[in-house]
């Protein structure tokens, strides 16, 4: 009995399952959002306003002291569409679907699938906190609680946390904890996938990713810059320093501390006693003296409602940068689900085409479109996915550097 020829939905439903299991950082992160784009026809730009929580001082007594709303906003713009081409020819198209997806499909939207994790791993860029020795893997349970302490410190909800890393910080990983008095079946399960797993650490997941991003710190000396001037309004962003190199550069995703900044804890305000990890969001080149304007996210001191650091950078305080200047380092992810958005849209189904496919599952639209090119009697078609992504809430997750 001959094979009946594959459909264009049978095809696309194929390809997202394919798509959804080869995703391992994005399928761990915030999909709330999904839905407030589920339209037809989509666009690259569409913009979505996501409210913040909000933020308020507690106050003693008896006496009635009310606070202005402190109502926060972000975005998360569907800013990315990514597609595969294949290249099908009719016989192809008779072959039993599993053996279709394996020999066709497989192969191509793995790729897909990696570059779109590739994609929100850049979320590190955004996010201060960091643990870990730059240019050492992490390979001990101590990066991974370093990692919980900031977490905790930052009053993430203690679940769902996961861990994604790269093969080299996964290898050091397994083998530094083997040791450890975890579960048997833990431990045989680590023995046969070489992999952390689930449930270690106090960790939903530590997964391996190989889309793990490195980052090439600015040139800037690491010590020997300071401020060259007080930040002295509330919800300031931007730090002047000096003394950090000639004609070097800060770089977009750069972390850095500030003498006597101390982070605090969002909810009572009090110091956590470790300096705050300020990360610049834009690109610097400094002067001749080393000097420039470093762009960071909005400073409050503990006397505001949405205080993030215990007192706001003064004059003359030295700064110290995370890793040597100019050299490469991977950027580890350590986050809680909420800390990081991820949301697909719906493509247009375009007319006057051999046949067009979309198909929805857990958030994830993908749409399917294919011609037919009679010269050569195959079936060129492409596979897309419109999305976008952000770093929420930066402050519930953690680089850790390798």
């Amino acid at each position: 009995m001959s094979n009946s020829i594959l459909t264009i939905d049978m095809i696309t439903r194929k390809a997202l399952e394919i798509l959804e299991n080869n995703l391992v950082l994005t399928r761990n992160v915030n999909r709330q959002y999904d839905d407030s784009f589920a339209v037809e026809g989509a666009k690259i730009g569409s913009t979505l306003r996501i409210r913040l929580p909000d933020r308020a001082l507690v106050t003693d007594g008896a006496a009635l002291q009310v606070q202005d709303d402190n109502e926060q906003f972000t975005t998360l713009t569907v800013a990315s569409q990514k597609h595969i081409g294949v290249n099908f020819t009719t016989a192809e198209l008779t072959m039993q679907l599993d053996d279709f997806a394996e020999r066709v499909l497989k192969p191509r939207i793995s790729q897909l699938a990696s570059s779109i994790d590739a994609d929100v791993a850049n979320a590190f860029a955004t996010i201060g906190n960091s643990v870990g020795t730059p240019g050492v893997t992490p390979a001990t349970s101590a990066v991974l609680l370093a990692a919980q302490q900031k977490l905790n410190e930052n009053a993430a909800v203690m679940s769902p946390r996961y861990a994604t890393v790269n093969p080299a910080a996964n290898a050091g990983l397994v083998e530094g904890m083997k040791g450890l008095f975890n579960p048997t079946d833990t431990i045989s399960k680590q023995f046969k996938n070489g992999l952390m797993g689930t449930g270690v650490l106090g960790f939903d997941e530590i997964n391996m990713s190989q889309s793990i991003k490195q980052f090439t710190t600015g040139t800037r000396n690491a010590t020997g810059g300071s401020t060259s001037a007080a930040v002295t309004t509330e919800g300031a962003t931007t730090i002047a320093i000096t003394g950090a190199g000639n004609g070097l550069t800060v770089k977009a995703g750069d972390v850095f501390t500030v003498n006597g900044c101390f982070a605090v804890n969002p909810q009572t305000r009090e110091s956590t006693g470790s300096l705050f990890q300020f990360v610049a969001l834009a690109n610097v080149t400094l002067g001749s003296s080393g000097e420039g304007n470093i762009t960071v996210a909005p400073m409050y001191s503990a006397g505001h409602a949405l205080a993030t650091v215990s007192t706001l950078p003064g004059n003359g305080q030295a700064v110290v940068f995370v890793g040597a200047g100019g050299q490469q380092y991977a950027q580890n992810l350590v986050y809680h689900k909420d800390a990081i958005t991820f949301a697909t849209a719906d493509l247009l189904l375009p007319q006057g085409v051999d046949m067009a496919s979309r198909a929805v599952h857990n958030g994830i639209s993908l749409r399917v479109v294919r011609q037919y090119d009679i010269n050569n009697d195959r079936m060129p078609c492409r596979i897309d996915v419109l999305y976008g992504y952000n770093t929420i809430r930066p402050q519930m997750a953690c680089r850790l550097w390798g």
